[in-house]
């Protein structure tokens, strides 16, 4: 059996944790600040003016310190190593073990989401299978309406939820092309309803996984990323696990 989830990953440093910043940051013993790829847990404000906690933020921390602390780690990277503020990023693993993946274990206790990026899209299908179940089972932040999964027929509650990151289900409408982009549209008015826009730059990736979002009309999809107001309220996709195919029609 392998030591680590999945076989893209890479080995990366060592240490011990001496300190927990938030529900899915550390401090190493070396003084490498380590990042939980693939999640994210409730944000604190750690310093930053009129931020508000949200809900379970230190509940989240307190289960990775119980979880993390004063343990030998080792980190495993996938693509990206280290983001602009110098963290290290990547999927955790107390003494190594598979068994005892820290990503995993907040997830599935109700205290992230599964959270990934472009450059950094490794071992998903296991954190996804983590969330749904401690989405049925209410854990965690799934028992509060501030995490609650957004429906996309309902724009003008979405739009009061610009600049936040969000669950989103609904039915394609239909599916539109321009300029290089391709719009999944959730309702007759483009001005007004729920969109999500797949970037150029993803439809390769999107290719590569064999995954055509231009056949998504009528499919009843969930898509996460951060809310804005542009013509309606939209997600941005750069990558394709950010939508996951509920029903094809």
């Amino acid at each position: 059996m392998s030591a680590f989830a999945c076989e893209t990953l890479t080995p990366g440093p060592k240490g011990r944790v001496v300190e927990i910043t938030d529900g899915d940051t550390f401090i190493l013993d070396n003084s490498q600040k380590v990042r939980l790829i693939g999640m994210q847990a409730p944000k604190l404000p750690l310093g930053r003016i009129g931020f508000d906690t949200w809900p379970l933020a230190e509940e989240a921390k307190g289960f990775l310190a119980d979880f993390a602390l004063g343990e030998n780690v080792q980190v495993f990277y996938g693509s990206t190593r280290k983001d602009r503020h110098g963290r290290v990023l990547g999927h955790v693993f107390i003494d190594g073990e598979r068994q005892k993946w820290a990503q995993k274990a907040v997830i599935a206790n109700g205290l992230a989401r599964v959270y990934s990026f472009d450059d950094n899209r490794h071992c998903l299908d296991e954190l996804y299978a983590a969330e749904r179940q401690a989405r049925v089972d209410r854990k965690g932040i799934w028992a509060l309406d501030y995490y609650q999964i957004r429906q996309a027929d309902k724009p003008n509650q979405l739009v009061k939820l610009a600049g936040r990151y969000e669950l989103v289900e609904g039915r394609v409408f239909d599916v539109g092309e321009a300029n290089g982009r391709v719009y999944l549209n959730f309702g007759r008015d483009w001005d007004t309803d729920f969109t999500v826009v797949i970037q150029r730059g993803a439809l390769s990736a999107f290719k590569k996984a064999d995954f055509d979002p231009r056949k998504l009309t009528n499919a009843l999809i969930r898509v996460r990323g951060w809310v804005d107001d542009h013509d309606g309220p939209r997600i941005d996709v750069t990558h394709p696990e950010q939508i996951e195919i509920l029903a094809a029609q």
